[in-house]
């Protein structure tokens, strides 16, 4: 399989700005390939946490939805609910979240759409071929509504994958919560008897009436329940939860199968940027120190070739003093920095799996610019 190209600059700003040298990467990555003219474009962010600090500022969007305006198109920025407990589980508090995070029209020069909707319940069944987990991917509607997908990842270490770039921000970030349901788990939800007030929403959620009440709270007929999740975004107290979660490598490769979902049949551009590389997601609202210095940026048509060239750049890297990668590596001899953090994840089969159902090539050139 031919090289894919990826195009990279560096952090340093001696005769221009970050913002800038961004600019100029996407225009040497090719964005202009891409007939943008009146076509609406979902750029994949992830807003954070409030309480991280790690997340991507939003100034960067506003440089990345700025070259889609020139271009013609017609940007939002998207991300979709979590299936956790968290300041970004239904589109009212994601709003919030993303707004106290900086992300705004005002900063960002376009709106924000949640792509699944007020409980994450809005979706679209995206039917894949030649996978192995995933037959029918549930992917945020707006995000399969629009015409081009753009995303732009911050790149970090991941507790469960190993690291977060460019396949994770699309497999795993536009998936519906049912989608992230699928990805996630091997089991069916539960419900924690305490939380319950016995509402019945959860009930109306359920497209297989597998929900029925009894001592005044919600039971799950685990026989006829066939673990979408639907029930655990109807829920307003956080009563219903996923708490059998799928082997590691399962995960990483059905992410791989959710990427493909959102990419095939339709133009897309990526983005991803290393800096303030936190050893685990931005989805918790606090990040640790660094592992490694800033990087730089990059750029390629290809996520899966991205990613690898992130996770070489990063692997070259040596690991800052008082980080928590300084401190995995004093207690094992791992192969890379990923699996010195994170020894039970497995980063390469998400991009190895990629590779063979088609989503991107492994191989790479990398450009600077």
């Amino acid at each position: 399989m031919e090289k894919s190209k990826v195009y990279f600059t560096d952090m340093r700003t001696s005769h221009a700005s970050l913002l800038k040298k961004l600019d100029r990467l996407l225009t040497a990555a090719g964005m202009d390939q891409i007939d943008f003219e009146g076509k609406f474009t979902a750029i994949k962010v992830h807003f954070g946490e409030p309480g991280n600090v790690a997340y991507l500022r939003p100034n960067f969007a506003r440089v990345v939805v700025d070259a889609v305006r020139r271009r013609g198109g017609k940007p939002f920025l998207t991300d979709c609910n979590t299936l956790y407990v968290g300041r970004r589980k239904d589109a009212l508090e994601h709003l919030e979240a993303a707004q106290e995070n900086g992300f705004s029209p005002l900063t960002t020069n376009c709106q924000i759409i949640i792509a699944d909707g007020l409980k994450g319940t809005d979706d679209v069944a995206v039917p894949l071929t030649g996978t192995t987990y995933v037959k029918e991917a549930k992917i945020g509607r707006a995000i399969m509504d629009a015409d081009v997908f753009v995303s732009l990842s911050h790149f970090k270490g991941h507790e469960a994958t190993g690291f977060g770039g460019a396949v994770k921000n699309i497999g795993m970030g536009c998936g519906s919560r049912a989608g992230k349901m699928e990805q996630h788990n091997a089991g069916k939800p539960t419900v924690d008897e305490s939380l319950c007030r016995n509402c019945h929403a959860c009930a109306r959620s359920c497209g297989q009436d597998a929900i029925r009440f009894e001592n005044d709270h919600a039971v799950i007929d685990q026989d006829k329940c066939v673990g979408c999740g639907r029930c655990i975004g109807a829920c307003n107290f956080n009563a219903i939860e996923n708490n059998t979660g799928c082997a590691e490598r399962e995960l990483c490769m059905k992410m791989a199968e959710y990427a493909l979902a959102v990419v095939q049949n339709r133009p897309h551009f990526h983005v991803a940027i290393i800096m303030d590389v936190s050893p685990i997601c931005d989805c918790y609202g606090a990040n640790d120190v660094p592992i490694i210095p800033n990087l730089g940026m990059l750029a390629s048509f290809d996520p899966v070739a991205l990613d690898q060239a992130c996770a070489d750049l990063c692997n070259a890297a040596a690991p800052l003093t008082n980080s928590y990668l300084a401190e995995s590596h004093e207690k094992c001899d791992c192969h890379d920095h990923f699996t010195a953090m994170h020894p039970n994840t497995h980063w390469e089969d998400t991009l190895a799996h990629g590779e063979a159902i088609g989503v991107g090539t492994r191989a790479y050139e990398l450009i600077t610019v």
